[in-house]
């Protein structure tokens, strides 16, 4: 995508994931035919566009928002992102949070757990660089397992 938003990374042909797109990026991800974003940052994350769901809205796609704690992810929080990806299963999807951490942490649980993705083709750039810098709350996130998600 020419002038990608931050840390943009193209995880499946149908999926893509990145920071916070401004408002222009967010037209040209509707105008590539992606038909649902789904923001894993908090309300009030630096970067946040207030108007970001009617924006979204507005461009023909849908809008989802699992507020993700950065301090705080949880299990909850990865079991609701699986759901609703399965949901959007055959859409073209982007999800994005502030700068593509969480994202890239979720997403390499949706790859392996989901798509059976092998442990390489699931990591992204970002995680692949910050997987060895993170502290321990990512890293406990990192192995949850899937009965933890089972709940």
């Amino acid at each position: 995508m020419a002038d990608a938003p931050l840390n943009y990374h193209r995880a499946t042909p149908e999926i893509a994931t990145s920071g916070q797109p401004d408002r222009a990026q967010i037209h040209r991800i509707a105008d590539e035919g992606y038909e649902a974003v789904i923001n894993l940052a908090m309300h009030d994350s630096e970067n946040a566009i207030p108007e970001e769901g009617s924006l979204v809205a507005s461009l023909g796609m849908y809008y989802f928002n699992i507020p993700v704690p950065f301090d705080e992810p949880t299990p909850d929080h990865l079991r609701e992102f699986m759901g609703l990806m399965d949901v959007l299963a055959g859409k073209k999807v982007w999800v994005h949070c502030a700068v593509n951490a969480r994202v890239s942490a979720f997403m390499y649980h949706y790859l392996t757990k989901k798509l059976g993705a092998d442990e390489e083709a699931a990591t992204s750039p970002l995680l692949a660089k910050w997987r060895g810098k993170m502290d321990n709350v990512w890293q406990e996130f990192m192995e949850i397992t899937e009965d933890e998600m089972a709940g």
